[in-house]
């Protein structure tokens, strides 16, 4: 009798391509699954909501789906999946309205059909991004390029890291004295790792980074003006509390952006080290170049009583040019590059979050 007939529970989910039924039944044997005119046939033994008995029942489904039932038993359920015969969306599983008592929503695989579509989209530019990678044809200086880069990123992690640490320290022990002698105590290593920066200019030009080449070129020329020219060549400027908010505020950017891109060459991401590389560069970036525009105006008038770098004349018009007017244009191309490389800075930040938001989601 239809009295007589037990059925399990069944939850059922969907996707754009495909249907998934959980039958609650645990230890479950002599499985007979078949699809039949559209309509899904289960029969089986095992251990359901009213015990161990022989359980079954059988789903019309809205729409034609393919004859093929794949299934897999666990100690615990059964789990069925069957292919749409056309990708799209049901309202409802079954052609029949009423939803019969024993159905309910899966709502461990339940999405709706925004949901779905998203989940749909990831797995096709899954798919189309290893076909790709399947047709590009491997690098085979990759790992040399990689170990290069590396090792060139620790490096100067370990330079910068040095000057900070260093600087730090002297400022707790110190206080405003270490101000005064910043230049004498950490300028050979900021010579190393600014004269080692010259690498990343060179490195987009070699194709080993997709870092642009301008920006590169911008950050480093400015800054080995800096240190070179303005804190090198003039001893008047190497005693001043400038030269340690500059080198400060250099050490504090870098010392989280060389360990973020030492990482990258090995896959490897930790999440508060990739905020930091992108987001702590937002307010040090600005107050640098507005550091390193105060060291220039102070070395103004040091550059027209010395006369270091001044351009000779001819004797019609006598005297030289001060490079000091050269400064002076510098300090508009400061800012300008300023805008620039902030800018660029803040696009590359705003790709990184929403590419990490679309992983997430």
């Amino acid at each position: 009798c239809a009295e007589c007939i037990l059925t399990p529970h069944v939850y059922w989910a969907q996707r754009h391509r495909e249907i998934y039924l959980r039958v609650e039944l645990s230890d479950a044997k002599n499985l007979d699954i078949s699809l039949q005119e559209n309509t899904l046939q289960f029969k089986a033994q095992g251990h359901g909501a009213k015990g161990d008995n022989e359980y079954e029942f059988s789903l019309e489904f809205l729409e034609p789906v393919r004859p093929e039932v794949s299934h897999k038993s666990t100690q615990r359920q059964v789990d069925i999946k069957i292919r749409k015969q056309e990708e799209r969306w049901w309202d409802r599983l079954t052609l029949q309205e009423k939803k019969p008592l024993f159905l309910a929503p899966d709502f461990d695989r339940w999405l709706d059909e925004s949901d779905a579509e998203m989940e749909l989209q990831a797995k096709e530019e899954k798919i189309n991004r290893i076909s790709v990678e399947s047709r590009v044809r491997k690098d085979p200086y990759l790992g040399l390029k990689k170990g290069y880069l590396f090792m060139y990123n620790l490096v100067q992690f370990l330079g910068f890291s040095w000057i900070f640490v260093n600087m730090t320290v002297r400022l707790f022990i110190l206080g405003q004295d270490s101000f005064y002698d910043t230049f004498h105590t950490v300028a050979d290593m900021m010579y190393f790792c600014q004269m080692m920066a010259v690498v990343e200019v060179i490195n987009p030009l070699l194709g080993l980074v997709k870092t642009g080449f301008f920006p590169a070129m911008i950050q480093v020329a400015g800054r080995n003006v800096i240190l070179f020219v303005i804190f090198g060549s003039l001893e008047e400027m190497q005693n001043r509390p400038v030269v340690f908010f500059v080198f400060y505020l250099w050490s504090t950017i870098e010392i989280f952006r060389y360990p973020f891109y030492m990482l990258a060459c090995i896959d490897t991401e930790w999440k508060l080290l990739t905020w930091l590389r992108y987001s702590i560069w937002i307010p040090l970036y600005p107050l640098g170049v507005v550091a390193e525009a105060v060291a220039v105006i102070q070395s103004l008038p040091i550059f027209d009583e010395t006369r270091l770098y001044s351009l000779p004349l001819p004797a019609a018009l006598g005297g030289s040019l001060s490079f000091s007017y050269t400064l002076q244009l510098y300090l508009v191309l400061m800012f300008l590059g300023l805008f620039i490389n902030f800018r660029h800075l803040y696009k590359q930040r705003k790709r990184r979050f929403r590419s990490r938001k679309r992983k997430v989601n």
